[in-house]
């Protein structure tokens, strides 16, 4: 044999993904992609499903529900992994493949890996248009999957079974990579997939991805040190960078050696247990009155790990100090420069690290501990359980939760008003024990990310709480759970619609409308039993009257090995009034409604305190 030839194997493109998947791993060892979720159609039935079929156990395959929420599990499984593990998804064409567009959205924002792999028109074009075919009548080349364009890191069409030669490896980098992470569309054209192709044997002997971990420019990590020693009164913002470089311990020990206090954000929240001295708790829109005071006065906020999206900046009207900066520690230099922040484009886990020991020992005045033992106050009375058998509010049955589980539990939410009030209110001891979808604040996330998270920590306790609005959306992987034999605890807040909106619409003047069940157009009442909802899809059901009798709910789902759902009425009016800080949601400047027109005066008045980037 010549040194021109190789060894090759003949395979459908279809089994040379899947072969190619199963041989990839991580530094740890385990598969960079570990199994398949799948729902096929015509699409894919023939091609992959024959291919993962053949797999088995080497490369396992979940059948879902829906698409979307099949994604979203997904997307959580990788999160819960800290990016180290992502999964699959495919989908057949048409419906299927764009049912995952939000899910690709979701992953996009919160920088979380995950690789789709829609079906795609045939590549020949012979028996076009073919079912579920989307034609542009000004492009051939398009088709539905197109739409995946704008929320991938990394698009590609096979068109051809020699293409996943380049398509793979650069699938996987972008998975891995630290920077790049986000989800990869891989459109896979029916016919395609089924034809064969001689592959050399090379491409399947595997490979190991390792976590990359920029070390900062020494100009940078210069000038950050320098701002540092400058600072008079700093803070740290902790977000959700801080877990995925798994710098959680180094984020302690920093704080504690210069003595910085930290908030975090809803990504970055379990960096630091929430009794740990420095730890002020939650920033932002949704935070703590003890962080959002320290933000407001300080002249350095160092951002570790976050994007500093508008819950996080108050809209960018919490820091108030005159003389405030911005030092942005993030591995993405897009985010690294936001608002003219000095920049250190660098591994959390590493740029600590090297600022800690540029910094020597420096430290600076202690917080005052008021602030913080103020807050927890007024977090202990709003979850405290009420006297009499008025409703009870999201903040009471948090607080009733928070009883009934210990420091391993793992709280997921994703929208609505139980975010803002989780953030304040829930106290996580470890890190990942607090599980929030809210870069992109997706409804119907919760009770798919809570399977997708229990996949990931089979050994923690995974507790899902989720509104009526947000389950009524999406929940079919709760028959997923069961069937799969993931047990997960969804405790179901009933309280008749979107409340968390409808306050908002009433915050800014307009009348409570379309929002709450009661108040939109019906013909007769709504009158859903969600506990007999959810015990016909197999999982353990009841409802409870009383935060007592949740807490006795919650000892008996703690217990069971089956997936279990307690169902309670909650109030939709009221919400934690202690913290939090302005949101810039645009009034109306022209309304035959006065309320609507004293907000608009009130809004316009927030909107001086908004600070333009310096």
């Amino acid at each position: 044999m010549s040194s021109s030839q190789q060894n090759t194997v003949r395979l459908t493109a279809a089994q040379a993904l899947v072969r190619y998947l199963i041989a990839q791993k991580n530094e740890d060892g385990a598969p960079v992609i570990p199994g398949c979720w799948a729902i096929f159609g015509h699409g894919n039935v023939a091609g992959l499903g024959e291919a993962l079929e053949a797999a088995g156990d080497a490369f396992p395959t979940w059948r879902g529900h829906n698409e979307q929420s099949m994604a979203h599990a997904a997307i959580a499984f990788a999160k819960a992994k800290n990016r180290k593990q992502a999964m699959a998804v495919t989908t057949s064409i048409g419906p299927g493949a764009t049912n995952i567009v939000t899910a690709a959205a979701l992953a996009h924002v919160n920088r979380l890996p995950v690789l789709l792999i829609p079906g795609d028109v045939f590549a020949n074009r012979a028996p076009d248009p073919v079912l579920q075919q989307i034609e542009d009548f000004d492009d051939g080349t398009v088709s539905a999957n197109d739409c995946f364009k704008p929320v991938s890191r990394y698009f590609d069409r096979i068109t051809r079974p020699e293409q996943l030669l380049t398509a793979l490896p650069r699938a996987l980098q972008t998975l891995t990579d630290p920077e790049r992470c986000g989800p990869v569309t891989l459109a896979f054209c029916q016919d395609v997939q089924a034809e064969a192709f001689d592959y050399p044997e090379s491409f399947f002997a595997g490979k190991v991805w390792r976590r990359r971990r920029p070390q900062p420019d020494s100009t940078q990590l210069a000038e950050a040190i320098e701002a540092i020693r400058s600072a008079k009164n700093p803070l740290i913002i902790a977000g959700g960078g801080v877990h995925y470089a798994e710098a959680c311990d180094t984020l302690r020990t920093f704080a504690e050696t210069h003595q910085i206090p930290v908030a975090e954000t809803q990504a970055g929240k379990s960096a630091l247990a929430w009794d740990h001295p420095l730890n002020m708790g939650s920033i932002g829109v949704t935070g703590a009155s003890s962080a959002n005071a320290l933000a407001e006065e300080a002249d350095l906020v160092i951002g570790v790990g976050t994007r500093f999206q508008d819950f996080t900046t108050g809209s960018w009207a919490l820091f108030k100090n005159p003389d405030r900066k911005i030092l942005a520690i993030n591995i993405a230099s897009y985010d690294s420069v936001k608002h003219n922040a000095l920049p250190i484009v660098a591994d959390a886990k590493v740029a600590l690290e090297a600022l800690s020991a540029g910094l020597d020992n420096q430290k600076f005045s202690a917080v005052d501990p008021a602030l913080k033992e103020s807050w927890l106050k007024d977090v202990d009375a709003v979850t405290a359980k009420p006297e009499g058998n008025a409703l009870p509010t999201d903040a009471q049955v948090i607080g009733a939760v928070q009883r009934s589980t210990d420091e391993n539990t793992v709280m997921l939410c994703a929208a609505g008003g139980l975010p803002g009030e989780l953030h304040k209110l829930w106290k996580p001891v470890l890190p990942n024990g607090y599980h929030m979808e809210y870069g992109f604040s997706c409804m119907g996330y919760e009770v798919a990310g809570g399977l997708g998270a229990k996949m990931a920590l089979p050994e923690r306790e995974v507790v899902v709480m989720v509104g009526d609005g947000s389950y009524m959306m999406m929940n079919s992987e709760l028959a997923t759970s069961v069937m799969l034999g993931h047990k997960i605890i969804v405790v179901l807040l009933d309280n008749r619609g979107f409340g968390c909106i409808n306050r908002l619409q009433m915050g800014t003047g307009g009348k409570s409308f379309n929002n709450l069940l009661d108040t939109a157009r019906h013909a007769v009442p709504s009158n859903i039993d969600f506990a007999a909802h959810a015990g016909s899809m197999g999982a353990m059901s009841e409802k409870v009257g009383s935060l007592d009798e949740l807490e006795a709910a919650m000892g008996r789902a703690r217990a069971s090995e089956k997936t279990h759902v307690i169902v309670i009425d909650t109030d939709p009016l009221p919400s934690t009034e202690a913290g939090g800080h302005w949101w810039d949601v645009a009034v109306p400047e022209v309304s035959g409604r006065s309320e609507v027109n004293q907000a608009r005066q009130n809004y316009l008045a927030a909107l001086q305190h908004q600070r333009a980037a310096d």
